[in-house]
């Protein structure tokens, strides 16, 4: 039996009725031999961390657009931390690990440079429309890999798409990566901001405090334990009444006290006009765009190249580029 079978085996013996088990998948939108070793879970994961668009989320803005000191996160260890609670979740509640993970790994790959900045801009200038999520999916299913895909299974591609907005992901592990991020980044978000001086915890809400915990890692735990308790035999993943609440109002918090408006996101006017003239600027000039994304403009829509171009940049990039293209070098003999 290869060993693959027998992971199969083990997942149908002692994960929960309501896993999804590896065995059981919707599949891939192009069949392919399966692997001797890994499960199809298994093997979306690993494609998703060789994906160059996993390489890029070290240098692309969480929170604080190009900050000095080197603790604040990124959109990668942002992504390792949904990771973490993702696997802590999935396996406590007997569901399928591997699936959460490569869920978790894979959710903003999508995500502009200059964090939800970049993405307000793209939402409002292309006619396309923007939403880092469907762009996660679609760099998952026809970017990567020189526009092949990684041609990831249904179950991964569905947890992607939903882990924000209306619809809910089909698997528990799919809800499970909606909680794992919610509760990464409003905790991890603070404990930034904090560090940053932008707020102090005693400006907390007391009452979420109450509930949650005092400390980022109390609050962690906290959440993850509740839904544990609240969801173990089943068939959803839930919060209690309290701690859903709780944990909404300290999002609040965050988007009157950090998100919008603060110190922490003076730079983000210069971030918002750099990619709004990256996007006029290529499409009006299309030579401006690398040779992969020009020759597909024809198949494809300059909107819907030029979008995709600027999604992909980091934050870095995005900047080299408008030097390139605005600021005039100096003038050598």
């Amino acid at each position: 039996m290869l060993i693959r079978e027998i992971t199969e085996k083990r997942e149908e013996q002692f994960l929960s009725p309501f896993a999804k088990l590896s065995a059981n998948t919707k599949g891939r939108e192009r069949p392919e031999k399966k692997c001797d070793i890994r499960t199809d879970f298994q093997r979306d994961r690993d494609r998703i961390i060789y994906s160059k668009a996993f390489r890029r989320l070290k240098h692309k803005t969480q929170v604080f657009i190009s900050p000095e000191g080197d603790h604040y996160r990124t959109l990668l260890t942002h992504t390792l931390e949904v990771s973490q609670i993702a696997r802590t979740i999935a396996r406590s509640l007997k569901l399928n690990e591997d699936l959460a993970e490569a869920i978790a790994l894979a959710h903003d790959l999508g995500h502009t440079p200059f964090g939800h900045a970049g993405e307000r801009v793209l939402k409002e200038i292309c006619p396309l429309g923007f939403h880092h999520n469907e762009q996660s999916v679609r760099v998952v299913e026809n970017l990567e890999r020189k526009r092949q895909g990684l041609n990831l299974t249904y179950e991964v591609r569905d947890g992607i798409l939903c882990h924000t907005g209306s619809k809910q992901a089909e698997t528990l592990e799919g809800r499970i990566v909606r909680y794992a991020d919610r509760i990464a980044y409003i905790n991890h978000d603070i404990e930034d901001a904090i560090r940053a001086g932008v707020i102090s915890q005693e400006e907390l809400p007391a009452e979420c405090v109450k509930v949650l915990g005092k400390t980022s890692s109390e609050r962690i735990n906290n959440m993850i334990v509740n839904i544990i308790q609240n969801s173990t035999d089943k068939n959803d993943i839930r919060m209690s009444a309290d701690f859903s609440d709780a944990s909404d109002e300290l999002r609040q918090f965050m988007f009157k006290n950090v998100y919008v408006g603060s110190i922490a996101k003076a730079e983000e006017g210069k971030a918002e006009l750099m990619v709004k003239q990256l996007y006029f600027q290529m499409i009006d000039n299309p030579e401006f765009l690398p040779k992969e994304y020009s020759s597909v403009v024809d198949q494809e829509g300059i909107h819907r190249v030029v979008c995709d171009y600027i999604a992909g940049m980091t934050d870095r990039y995005a900047v080299n580029i408008f030097r390139r293209i605005y600021i005039p070098v100096s003038w050598r003999e």
